[in-house]
């Protein structure tokens, strides 16, 4: 594999064919945490695969060796469930350095959530939890002049919806990242490394409306901060968001490019 990736045009980006694709998701999240595999049917759904075709890491237990990740073609960070990159952890500093060691490699990887804050932390970046700030649910994002050039944003146009869900923030990015895409209230919402396949957002593109709804019936504490009084008010307010998916489509037409 190259250790730089040279992005091609976006009318150059043709459908792979994911029938002998192999994805590693290296999770956070509690043994009987219900959204463990709930998460795993997301990203099948949004990269169109079959069961078993991706891998689960449980990070609270080590890292994974050189031996996994080259059976990977791509490798994902999920959400956390209970955990977060701010408040830390004895599992969290080596579950960093894996992390570096993915750039290092330039191996197609891209992050949601709590990987996104992980990755940005991994890189130098500076993670804070400030619940003040929380976004739940629905959030307007808006692209970057970066953002608008890219193969993988720009089809998104300038503004765009995207389902999102946490209280720890990004509040500086590493030095080799470039901003894609903010929000009124996070500025810092998707980020990529330039010559690499490693692209990380804030908000959950692997979500779809049923998927937020699963997510906010597991963690109804977070029901309120979505700006709404129940779960079927939720639901009400809550718009369909197809487009995000979108995101993955292409990330992936492009790492695989680089392969």
């Amino acid at each position: 594999m190259p250790s730089q990736l040279e992005i091609p045009p976006p009318e150059a980006h043709v459908a792979v064919n994911t029938d002998d694709l192999r994805l590693l998701l290296l999770q956070v999240r509690n043994d009987d945490d219900p959204m463990r595999q709930h998460e795993v049917g997301c990203f099948e759904r949004c990269f169109h695969l079959d069961a078993g075709q991706i891998q689960i890491f449980d990070l609270l237990t080590g890292v994974p060796s050189a031996a996994i990740l080259e059976q990977a073609d791509v490798v994902l960070l999920g959400g956390s469930g209970d955990y977060s990159v701010a408040r830390g952890g004895p599992w969290l500093p080596a579950a960093l350095e894996a992390m570096v060691g993915l750039y290092e490699i330039s191996k197609p990887t891209f992050a949601s959530c709590w990987g996104f804050q992980a990755m940005a932390r991994a890189m130098g970046g500076e993670v804070v939890t400030d619940q003040s700030r929380a976004e739940v649910g629905v959030t307007w994002m808006e692209l970057t002049a970066a953002g608008r050039d890219d193969p993988v944003f720009g089809p998104l146009g300038m503004r765009f919806q995207a389902l999102s869900g946490h209280e720890d923030h990004v509040v500086e990015l590493p030095a080799e990242a470039v901003l894609l895409a903010s929000s009124e209230v996070s500025i810092n919402q998707a980020f990529h490394f330039p010559g690499r396949p490693i692209y990380c957002t804030q908000f959950h593109p692997e979500l779809d409306k049923a998927g937020l709804l699963d997510r906010m019936r597991r963690y109804p504490m977070y029901i309120s901060l979505a700006g709404a009084d129940s779960i079927e008010e939720l639901e009400e307010i809550t718009p369909e968001t197809p487009h995000t998916e979108g995101i993955l489509e292409r990330f992936l037409d492009l790492a695989m490019a680089a392969v």
